[in-house]
């Protein structure tokens, strides 16, 4: 024991200050342990329940977050076959149009070339008629110049008429 005594003596520890100390910390302690501790501890215990519950969302988010990307994806590989299709089908509908469109220019062209034919025979025609006439009448004159007679109109009908036939031929 005079160890002891000579410990307690080196570092100043006066026994009657000790045991009020021991005390004192005795009651600090079962204060704590009834009024404090209890709470600090269901607090710690709510934290830790609300961190779990945390990371049992996270978990959740990150699978959801996972299921939702495959869905997007999906969902984005169907739009672009969907967008394909339509692509092919606008390709062919324009490639339709384009040879409709075509046809119905040649076609227009044959209907212009039919008529300006038309047309150049009619054209023609009127001209041959014209010329049969001016010839019928230069002939009528030459033929009353020659022959030095006024020429009637039935002489000048019959003249034009053999004229024009043998033009005709």
């Amino acid at each position: 024991m005079d160890v002891i005594s000579g410990i307690f003596e080196t570092f100043g520890v006066e026994w009657p200050l000790f045991i009020a100390q021991v005390i004192v910390f005795m009651l600090v302690y079962a204060v704590l342990q009834k009024f404090a501790f209890p709470q600090v501890t269901s607090m710690l215990e709510e934290r830790r329940q609300r961190i779990k519950e945390g990371e049992e969302n996270l978990t959740k988010i990150k699978t959801d977050l996972a299921a939702a990307e495959a869905s997007a994806a999906e969902i984005v590989g169907k739009a672009n076959k969907e967008a394909e299709r339509l692509i092919r089908e606008a390709t062919d509908s324009a490639a339709a149009a384009g040879e409709k469109k075509k046809q119905e220019a040649v076609y227009e062209a044959n209907q212009i070339i039919s008529k300006a034919r038309e047309a150049s025979q009619l054209e023609h025609e009127k001209l041959m008629a014209e010329l049969k006439r001016d010839f019928g009448r230069l002939l009528v004159d030459t033929t009353s110049r020659v022959t030095g007679k006024v020429l009637s109109q039935e002489d000048q009908d019959r003249i034009n008429k053999d004229a024009a036939s043998q033009i005709s031929l």
